[in-house]
């Protein structure tokens, strides 16, 4: 059986770590189906074929692809420059993929989508997502609740939706939250990998990093538990059993 690759973004070796952990546990794979690749710390192989893999997993990190060149550290440049050069294959092949967060901004930047700061980030906390008309035909989520809590934050986001991708998911907050180009490459805005455990190490780890101040880490990681999040790991696991 074809591994998954799970691409991480992340410099922060904990957030790094519990990353990881949390896509494992939410696609329900065992370590020795997923092919990691820590992206800060080691380049893409050149010749990487995405169809040796099962599918394409990418997870969020701290950086944004609207940011201006001048203004990305050299490791953003090289870790959001490694992961654009993956995705010609990715989209011409429409091979299995599945983008979180950042993940979404990569995929919508590539399509000539308009990503950026101009309105729609959110804060850092649950949100409710609301099933578009062509979700109830879609694999990942046909049958599932037409609204759900998720985890979100981030800065940037997508403006409006790219060409020739459909809209399966949005928020009042932010309407671009989960599209498909294709039949099989998605991207979220939510983190789809994560549960309130999981957002509770997040927020803590990047308590400095300028999403919320530091002083209410400890309210929102007490919001994060009380909120019902249940349904983004059920589309992690229908995307790992579907492709895998």
């Amino acid at each position: 059986m074809k591994r998954f690759l799970i691409l991480q973004l992340r410099p922060e070796t904990d957030a790094s770590d519990d990353e990881y952990a949390a896509i494992l546990n939410k696609c329900q794979l065992p370590a020795e189906r997923a092919h990691r690749i820590r992206v800060d710390a080691e380049d893409i192989p050149a010749n990487l074929d995405v169809t040796d893999y099962a599918g394409v997993i990418v997870g969020g990190g701290p950086g944004c692809v609207s940011d201006p060149v001048d203004q990305k550290s050299a490791m953003d440049a090289r870790i959001e420059g490694q992961i654009l050069a993956l995705m010609p294959q990715i989209t011409a092949r429409d091979h299995p993929f599945m983008g979180c967060c950042y993940g979404l901004g990569i995929l919508a930047h590539h399509l000539n989508g308009d990503v950026s700061k101009a309105q729609f980030g959110e804060p850092v906390g649950p949100s409710i997502c609301t099933a578009m008309p062509d979700a109830a035909q879609d694999p990942l989520l046909e049958g599932l609740a037409p609204e759900f809590e998720v985890f979100v934050g981030h800065k940037e986001a997508v403006q409006s939706l790219p060409h020739d991708t459909v809209h399966l998911l949005s928020s009042a907050p932010c309407p671009i939250q989960m599209i498909r180009y294709g039949q099989n490459v998605y991207a979220t805005q939510f983190h789809p990998e994560a549960d309130a455990v999981d957002f509770e190490r997040r927020i803590r780890v990047y308590r400095n990093y300028g999403y919320f101040p530091p002083e209410d880490a400890d309210r929102l990681i007490d919001v994060c538990h009380a909120a019902n999040v249940t349904v983004p790991g059920e589309i992690m696991r229908r995307f790992a059993v579907r492709y895998g």
